[in-house]
């Protein structure tokens, strides 16, 4: 097990109705200057956004607004962020949404105390950002977690890139599970799969630990509630219970003692810079042709997922055998709750652009083997 330090600086507030507790005590000694952040205004259908501005006025906070945070956020929306943000003087931000609104703030955040460019900072420089404008995050769709770390994806229009960059943590984080009733159900469930695919990512970086058992509990338990909703998709314990397993698995805690790379993140990241693709559904197509071609590198964790996740009976099988019987009923779960199995499915065909990604993304030596550009490809190609 490798060597670490762990702290978590995100505050949560997780249950119906801690709205207006978090915001009373959390905002009490911030300055007056108010960035009200939101992606297409889901927000203002929903009630959620009458709620938070009621909370911000009788507290007499000065709100400005910043919205039409797009999914997959831009570095150009970034910027505009970061040039409100020292314009108006804003004291706090506060991000109202799923992934893409939070990432988007954190780097805003960072930005607006910079007076370079942070995507030069950090991949020119190797440097990383240490002021920010303090914020919070109230998130309406669980899955990918972004609220309970200070990583943040980006994606850069003119370097066709999209890829992981850090900025500021939340100060503190609502998790209301009554707000994902308003999402759309397939949102959820491709959020879920989000979850899933963290859990699984990192399971499978390097070094058998405690972390590992941490990480089967999480898939079982998103697996089970995911099969809930696809029969009850109103009940709101499953609901609580995929939005829980969405912060335990990126807030640090099953990386701890772990060595990972997330190959599956990787490739989806590059193909969402080039196609704009939904993120879990990308993720589904990737996982089970990714796992067939690298699980010989590390059987004996394929095997162990396969068993204590899926419940493969391993009475007469030989451990490959087990392994693949795991992928089988990860493809077969995937099938099971409508995503897409194939990236003709999400109407990605053009084997061009399966070249391009292949050439762009980047992979390290953090799982059971490093991927080369032509592996890569060919994963890409069995995933049309």
């Amino acid at each position: 097990m490798n060597s670490f330090v762990y702290s978590l600086p995100v505050k949560v507030y997780f249950g119906k109705g801690m709205l207006c507790t978090a915001l009373e005590q959390e905002l009490k000694n911030v300055g007056a200057n108010i960035m009200l952040a939101y992606g297409g205004g889901s927000i203002k259908r929903n009630g959620i956004y009458d709620e938070v501005i009621e909370k911000l006025k009788s507290m007499n906070k000065n709100v400005f607004e910043f919205s039409d945070i797009m999914s997959n956020p831009t570095y150009q929306k970034v910027q505009e962020g970061a040039k409100m943000a020292k314009e108006k003087h804003i004291d706090f931000i506060l991000a109202v949404g799923g992934g893409s609104v939070i990432d988007c703030c954190k780097i805003i955040s960072a930005q607006a105390k910079l007076d370079q460019d942070i995507w030069e900072l950090e991949f020119k420089y190797n440097q990383l950002p240490s002021q920010f404008i303090p914020m919070g995050a109230i998130v309406t769709a669980s899955g990918t977690s972004a609220e309970m770390n200070n990583g943040a994806v980006i994606t850069h229009e003119e370097l066709k890139v999209k890829t992981g960059i850090w900025g500021a943590y939340a100060s503190f984080a609502v998790l209301d599970p009554s707000y994902t009733l308003t999402v759309p159900f397939s949102q959820v469930i491709s959020g879920a799969f989000d979850t899933l695919s963290h859990a699984m990512e990192t399971y499978f970086g390097k070094n058998e630990c405690v972390s590992d058992e941490i990480s089967e509990t999480i898939m079982r338990n998103t697996i089970f509630n995911i099969r809930k909703l696809m029969s009850e998709p109103m009940d709101l314990k499953a609901r609580s219970e995929l939005m829980w397993d969405s912060a335990m698995a990126e807030n640090g805690l099953l990386k701890l003692g772990k060595v990972t790379d997330f190959q599956a993140h990787q490739i989806e990241h590059q193909l969402g810079a080039l196609t704009n693709c939904n993120h879990g559904q990308g993720l589904a197509v990737i996982h089970p042709v990714l796992y067939r071609y690298i699980y010989k590198g590390n059987l004996a964790q394929f095997k162990r997922y396969a068993v204590e996740v899926w419940n493969v009976d391993e009475k007469g099988l030989s451990d490959e055998a087990v392994a693949l019987k795991g992928i089988e009923k990860l493809s077969e779960f995937i099938k099971e709750i409508g995503l897409p199995t194939s990236l003709s499915q999400m109407g990605i065909r053009d084997i061009n652009i399966l070249k391009r990604v292949a050439d762009s993304t980047n992979i390290s030596a953090g799982c059971c083997q490093k991927l080369t550009a032509h592996d890569i490809y060919m994963i890409l190609k069995e995933c049309l």
